[in-house]
């Protein structure tokens, strides 16, 4: 049997189904790792440990999952493509407002997406949208956190919890990396009435056909 080249993660088990359901299983492992960056980034560590004790490396990782979209810039259903995975709220708070970690000289807070994997997938998902993808421990529920986070991040146009864990994690083993999500409400405030969750994850399903540009 051959190994898996890719692999993908998820924060829960519903969002791998979605993967599953619309992905080419030759070649792909589809795993839930936990919500939120420290539990990605431990989950999706543990698996790229043990699939290089194996032997059988991965080639490449996908975060993937539902995620909010910033208004005007990725609709609810859309599917957005991350040119970078950014830790919105890795830093400090300062009399003078948020300071990024790298202004206190402890590392970055940003990971580039691998390039020739982001050009895979956008060829694959032409319509989809694409820029920086935030990642947050507390989403956004406000309209004041929305407004700070569209004028700090200008090319920011989804946020969601995994992405700069999962990125994290392949860095440490020099594996590339991308995340793709599927936008499932407006990033702003908490209003579940405004959430399409079955939508998104419908989407996320349609989306996971491209994967098998990867694994080609």
């Amino acid at each position: 049997m051959t190994a898996p080249v890719l692999l993908v993660v998820t924060a829960v088990s519903a969002e791998a189904e979605a993967v599953r359901a619309g992905a080419d299983p030759t070649g792909i492992r589809v795993e839930p790792v936990g919500v939120g960056p420290a539990a990605a980034a431990a989950g999706t560590a543990r698996l790229l440990a043990l699939a290089e004790a194996a032997g059988t490396p991965y080639r490449a990782v996908l975060s993937a999952g539902i995620g909010g979209g910033f208004p005007g810039r990725a609709p609810v259903g859309a599917t957005v493509l991350g040119r970078r995975a950014i830790a919105a709220d890795l830093g400090a708070e300062s009399a003078d407002g948020f300071l990024p970690i790298e202004q206190l000289g402890f590392g970055t807070s940003t990971v580039e997406a691998d390039e020739a994997l982001f050009k895979t997938l956008l060829a694959a998902l032409p319509g989809a949208v694409h820029g920086d993808i935030l990642t947050l421990a507390t989403v956004t529920g406000t309209a004041a956190t929305a407004a700070a986070l569209t004028a700090r991040f200008p090319d920011a146009v989804a946020e969601a919890m995994e992405g700069y864990g999962v990125a994290c994690a392949a860095a440490g083993t020099g594996t590339p990396f991308a995340e793709l999500r599927t936008v499932s409400n407006p990033v702003g405030p908490r209003d579940r009435g405004a959430w399409r969750l079955r939508e998104a994850l419908t989407a996320l399903t349609t989306s996971a056909h491209a994967l098998s540009r990867v694994t080609a």
